[in-house]
Protein backbone atom coordinates (compact mmCIF):
# COMPACT_ATOMS: atom_id res chain seq x y z
CA UNK A 1 0.00 0.00 0.00
CA UNK A 2 1.34 3.43 -0.88
CA UNK A 3 2.00 6.01 1.80
CA UNK A 4 -0.77 8.21 0.34
CA UNK A 5 -3.31 5.42 0.86
CA UNK A 6 -2.02 4.77 4.39
CA UNK A 7 -2.51 8.45 5.27
CA UNK A 8 -6.00 8.51 3.73
CA UNK A 9 -6.99 5.26 5.47
CA UNK A 10 -5.77 6.53 8.86
CA UNK A 11 -7.60 9.84 8.49
CA UNK A 12 -10.77 8.02 7.39
CA UNK A 13 -10.68 5.65 10.38
CA UNK A 14 -9.86 8.41 12.89
CA UNK A 15 -11.91 11.36 11.65
CA UNK A 16 -13.96 11.56 14.86
CA UNK A 17 -11.07 11.08 17.30
CA UNK A 18 -9.35 13.89 19.17
CA UNK A 19 -5.75 14.80 18.44
CA UNK A 20 -3.26 12.73 20.47
CA UNK A 21 -1.08 14.96 22.63
CA UNK A 22 1.68 14.37 25.13
CA UNK A 23 2.37 17.30 27.51
CA UNK A 24 0.53 19.61 25.12
CA UNK A 25 2.60 18.59 22.09
CA UNK A 26 1.42 16.36 19.23
CA UNK A 27 2.98 12.93 18.96
CA UNK A 28 4.62 12.38 15.58
CA UNK A 29 3.86 14.04 12.29
CA UNK A 30 0.16 14.99 12.01
CA UNK A 31 -0.37 13.19 15.30
CA UNK A 32 0.18 9.92 13.45
CA UNK A 33 2.64 7.75 15.36
CA UNK A 34 1.99 4.95 12.86
CA UNK A 35 4.28 6.67 10.34
CA UNK A 36 7.48 6.89 12.39
CA UNK A 37 9.40 4.72 9.95
CA UNK A 38 8.95 7.34 7.20
CA UNK A 39 11.15 10.39 6.87
CA UNK A 40 9.51 13.66 7.91
CA UNK A 41 10.10 15.22 4.49
CA UNK A 42 8.51 12.25 2.72
CA UNK A 43 5.34 12.61 4.82
CA UNK A 44 5.29 16.37 4.33
CA UNK A 45 5.62 15.96 0.54
CA UNK A 46 2.92 13.28 0.33
CA UNK A 47 0.53 15.35 2.47
CA UNK A 48 1.18 18.32 0.22
CA UNK A 49 0.38 16.15 -2.82
CA UNK A 50 -2.83 14.87 -1.19
CA UNK A 51 -3.84 18.43 -0.31
CA UNK A 52 -3.18 19.66 -3.87
CA UNK A 53 -5.30 16.80 -5.26
CA UNK A 54 -8.14 17.72 -2.89
CA UNK A 55 -8.01 14.45 -0.94
CA UNK A 56 -7.26 16.11 2.41
CA UNK A 57 -7.69 19.59 3.83
CA UNK A 58 -6.09 21.44 6.70
CA UNK A 59 -8.34 23.07 9.29
CA UNK A 60 -6.63 24.90 12.18
CA UNK A 61 -3.47 22.83 11.82
CA UNK A 62 -5.33 19.51 11.66
CA UNK A 63 -5.52 17.44 8.48
CA UNK A 64 -8.90 15.92 7.59
CA UNK A 65 -9.89 13.59 4.78
CA UNK A 66 -12.31 15.06 2.22
CA UNK A 67 -15.19 13.38 0.39
CA UNK A 68 -12.94 13.16 -2.67
CA UNK A 69 -10.28 11.43 -0.54
CA UNK A 70 -12.84 8.94 0.80
CA UNK A 71 -13.95 8.21 -2.78
CA UNK A 72 -10.34 7.65 -3.91
CA UNK A 73 -9.66 5.37 -0.95
CA UNK A 74 -12.70 3.22 -1.74
CA UNK A 75 -11.85 2.69 -5.41
CA UNK A 76 -11.13 -1.01 -5.85
CA UNK A 77 -9.67 -0.73 -9.36
CA UNK A 78 -6.59 1.12 -8.12
CA UNK A 79 -5.58 -1.44 -5.51
CA UNK A 80 -2.87 -3.62 -7.00
CA UNK A 81 -1.70 -5.05 -10.26
CA UNK A 82 -1.46 -8.81 -10.70
CA UNK A 83 1.77 -10.60 -9.72
CA UNK A 84 3.25 -13.23 -12.04
CA UNK A 85 5.72 -16.08 -11.54
CA UNK A 86 8.07 -17.77 -14.00
CA UNK A 87 9.73 -21.16 -14.28
CA UNK A 88 12.88 -19.51 -15.65
CA UNK A 89 15.87 -19.29 -13.37
CA UNK A 90 18.60 -16.74 -12.83
CA UNK A 91 21.10 -18.98 -14.65
CA UNK A 92 19.04 -19.24 -17.87
CA UNK A 93 20.61 -17.50 -20.90
CA UNK A 94 19.56 -13.87 -21.24
CA UNK A 95 18.61 -13.87 -24.90
CA UNK A 96 15.67 -11.45 -25.04
CA UNK A 97 16.12 -7.70 -25.33
CA UNK A 98 13.14 -5.72 -24.02
CA UNK A 99 12.58 -1.99 -24.52
CA UNK A 100 9.64 -0.04 -23.15
CA UNK A 101 8.32 3.50 -23.04
CA UNK A 102 5.55 3.64 -20.45
CA UNK A 103 4.22 7.23 -20.08
CA UNK A 104 4.78 9.28 -16.92
CA UNK A 105 1.05 9.32 -16.11
CA UNK A 106 1.23 5.53 -15.63
CA UNK A 107 4.01 5.65 -13.05
CA UNK A 108 2.60 2.93 -10.79
CA UNK A 109 2.19 0.57 -13.77
CA UNK A 110 5.77 1.33 -14.86
CA UNK A 111 7.14 0.58 -11.39
CA UNK A 112 5.07 -2.63 -11.25
CA UNK A 113 6.42 -3.61 -14.69
CA UNK A 114 10.03 -3.12 -13.52
CA UNK A 115 9.41 -5.28 -10.44
CA UNK A 116 7.96 -8.00 -12.68
CA UNK A 117 11.02 -7.89 -14.94
CA UNK A 118 13.25 -8.45 -11.90
CA UNK A 119 11.06 -11.44 -10.91
CA UNK A 120 11.49 -12.78 -14.45
CA UNK A 121 15.30 -12.57 -13.95
CA UNK A 122 15.79 -9.63 -16.33
CA UNK A 123 18.76 -7.32 -15.91
CA UNK A 124 18.56 -3.58 -16.50
CA UNK A 125 21.01 -2.27 -19.09
CA UNK A 126 19.52 1.23 -19.10
CA UNK A 127 16.41 2.61 -17.38
CA UNK A 128 14.01 1.29 -20.05
CA UNK A 129 16.25 -1.34 -21.70
CA UNK A 130 16.34 -4.79 -20.11
CA UNK A 131 17.70 -8.19 -21.11
CA UNK A 132 16.51 -11.54 -19.79
CA UNK A 133 15.52 -15.11 -20.53
CA UNK A 134 12.91 -15.83 -23.16
CA UNK A 135 10.08 -16.42 -23.61
CA UNK A 136 8.01 -14.04 -21.49
CA UNK A 137 5.00 -15.92 -20.04
CA UNK A 138 1.93 -15.71 -22.29
CA UNK A 139 -0.44 -14.86 -19.43
CA UNK A 140 1.81 -11.90 -18.56
CA UNK A 141 1.66 -10.62 -22.16
CA UNK A 142 -2.14 -11.00 -22.19
CA UNK A 143 -2.37 -9.09 -18.91
CA UNK A 144 -0.18 -6.30 -20.36
CA UNK A 145 -2.67 -6.02 -23.21
CA UNK A 146 -5.63 -5.84 -20.79
CA UNK A 147 -4.04 -3.00 -18.76
CA UNK A 148 -3.03 -1.08 -21.90
CA UNK A 149 0.74 -1.55 -21.74
CA UNK A 150 1.29 -3.99 -24.63
CA UNK A 151 1.85 -1.24 -27.23
CA UNK A 152 4.55 0.42 -25.10
CA UNK A 153 6.83 -2.65 -25.12
CA UNK A 154 9.11 -4.05 -27.84
CA UNK A 155 11.10 -7.29 -27.63
CA UNK A 156 13.97 -8.57 -29.74
CA UNK A 157 15.41 -12.10 -29.69
CA UNK A 158 19.21 -12.05 -29.38
CA UNK A 159 21.29 -14.43 -31.48
CA UNK A 160 23.43 -15.35 -28.49
CA UNK A 161 22.90 -14.87 -24.78
CA UNK A 162 23.88 -11.63 -23.05
CA UNK A 163 26.47 -11.99 -20.32
CA UNK A 164 26.24 -9.81 -17.26
CA UNK A 165 29.54 -8.16 -16.29
CA UNK A 166 29.63 -7.25 -12.61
Amino acid sequence: MSIEKEILKYLSENKNKRVIRNRGVRIGFLGLPDFKHYKYQTLANRCSDLKNKGYIKEVNGTFLITYKGEEFLNQKSRDTLKVFETERGDKDPKNLLLLYDIPEDKRSERNWFRRQLVKFHFVMIQRSVWVGPSPIPKDFLEYLKSVGLKDTIKTFKLEKGYTVNI
